[in-house]
């Protein structure tokens, strides 16, 4: 991406832009000389007999409107960052009117937020009004993924259970928001080949009592215990610390099918969930993991 960040492109645009503008203003010129705006020319062009096409010079009206366009686009470009290379007369620029609308936002929302900073997650969760803000901060930063009732969808967790993949303790859910997860599942298609990725899928689907083929247990269950065992340990209850996922429970974040377990497995899976902490803050970020916190508490 360095070919787009390089100090090319701001002179490229600004040459471009004064070139076109320059460009435009000798158009007009050449479009109004010649002849007066009052004369009429026919044009060699005749329909029906009696239809003839005729050249009318453009209205004066309307070409002082264009001349205007060139001056406010001139003037907007000397004040403005517009050329690329140029930040403009009024030193405008987005990141500083980003700084100052959270300046802004800071100083109206801060003593609010910090009230409930000093308020312990599960408290939070119990109180009405950090709920409503926290719903906000969640249907503005979360729900793309989650969906906005925090159910999920195939690939990203329902948040509304008690099947935490990473921990459902309020630190665990501060951590999962401020510095983000990945959750990466090997492939094993290689190793286990066709057969053996079918064997494991059905030792797998066993856990939970989903089993079809019951002949293909005892082998699934010798590769499950050689390949799996170190993530998802022999019971198939998974390790948080590492991001495993609980087999046990019939909750599956990538589809419970024999078609989808048997593609995991083959295939491998990768969940990423990005970190919030650095653009929301400590504060927000407290607010954010009681509301997710409180979703699996309520009855």
């Amino acid at each position: 991406m360095t070919e787009f960040t390089s100090d090319f492109w701001p002179w490229f645009i600004g040459i471009v832009s004064i070139l076109s503008l320059a460009a435009c203003f000798l158009f007009l010129v050449w479009v109004g000389r010649g002849r007066p705006p009052q004369q009429v020319e026919t044009l060699d062009h005749g329909w029906d007999g009696d239809l003839r096409e005729l050249n009318n010079p453009l209205p004066g009206w309307w070409r002082w409107l264009f001349y205007g366009s060139l001056v406010f686009a001139v003037a907007y470009l000397v004040l403005y960052p517009g050329l690329g290379f140029f930040p403009g007369t009024r030193g405008w620029s987005q990141e500083e009117q980003y700084r100052a609308e959270v300046e802004q936002a800071e100083g109206r929302y801060g003593p609010l937020f910090e009230r409930f900073a000093a308020m312990d997650i599960p408290t939070l969760a119990r109180d009405a009004e950090a709920r409503k803000v926290g719903e906000r901060l969640f249907l503005t930063y979360c729900t793309a993924c989650h969906g906005s009732d925090a159910g999920g969808a195939i690939g990203y967790p329902n948040l509304r259970d008690e099947e935490w993949q990473w921990g459902g303790t309020p630190e665990a859910i501060v951590e999962s928001i401020t510095n983000g997860r990945v959750g990466v599942m090997a492939a094993w298609q290689e190793a286990l080949g066709d057969d053996g990725v079918r064997e494991v899928a059905q030792y797998v689907l066993s856990f939970s009592g989903r089993a079809t083929r019951e002949d293909l247990l005892a082998a699934g269950k010798e590769k499950y215990e050689m390949a799996c065992f170190t993530c998802h340990k022999n019971d198939g209850k998974g390790n948080q610390a590492l991001g495993s996922l609980n087999h046990t429970d019939d909750i599956w974040r990538w589809g419970g099918s024999e078609q989808a377990v048997e593609t995991s497995i083959a295939k491998g899976r990768r969940g990423v969930m990005p970190a919030h902490g650095q653009f929301l803050g400590s504060a927000k970020v407290h607010l954010l993991a009681a509301y997710v916190y409180g979703l699996s508490k309520q009855p």
